[in-house]
Formats: C-alpha cells, structure tokens, sequence
C-alpha cells in the first residue's frame, strides 16, 4: 500500500491541473512563453519533493525540499502575472493561488523542522 505523503501528492495534483490549464491556454490563446514558464516552475515542485524522498541524508533532502519551495514561489509570480495579465481567468487565478500557497506553507514546514532537527 502506498505511504501517505501529502507535499507529494499535493504537489503532484497541483502540476497536473497546471499542465492542463497551460494546454487549453496554448491550443485556445496561442500563447505559449508565459505559460511553458508556468508549467516549467510548477512541475518542478513535484519533481523536486519526488528526488527530496529519495534523497541520501537530511542535508540532501533539505537541499531538494529547499529547492520545491522555491520553484513554487516562482510559480506564485507566474500565476499572479497570468491572472492580472487575464491569461487566465481571475477564479482560476485564485484557486491557482491558493493551492500553491498551501504547498508553501507545507514546504516551508518541513524545512523549518528539518533545520530545527539538524542544529
């Protein structure tokens, strides 16, 4: 059975629904830098907690967790400019908005916890 791991799967439905919101936005605006930066950021978060859980000490898991947290304040900037932009639509935007700002604060409380532990 698999183990729970909500930064995981969080992370991994959030890029899922960003990979679709970026193909219907690229096949319907004909928009593509904006939004393959939107998609680039956000699949990081993901990939980078996936190599964090197979990481080979705490330093190289704080390293990889470290990494997922920035590519999902990237990500935030992104959706921001494309809501403003109206690229996206604004609800869309929001919800975008709120998803990857629970994976910051996920993230970040994995790494305060783990720099706590390691001291």
């Amino acid at each position: 059975m698999k183990k729970e791991n909500p930064a995981l799967d969080k992370s991994y439905a959030f890029a899922l629904k960003v990979v679709k919101l970026c193909l219907k936005i690229q096949g319907a605006k004909q928009e593509y830098v904006l939004s393959k930066q939107l998609v680039l950021s956000a699949t990081s978060i993901g990939a980078n907690t996936e190599e964090a859980i197979g990481a080979q000490s705490d330093k190289d898991f704080l390293h990889k967790i470290s990494i997922a947290y920035k590519e999902a304040r990237e990500t935030h900037y992104w959706i921001r400019l494309m809501g403003d932009s109206e690229l996206i639509i604004r609800d869309e935007a929001e919800n975008l908005l709120l998803d990857v700002e629970e994976l910051l604060r996920i993230l970040g409380s994995i790494q305060k916890t783990l720099k706590q532990k390691m001291k």
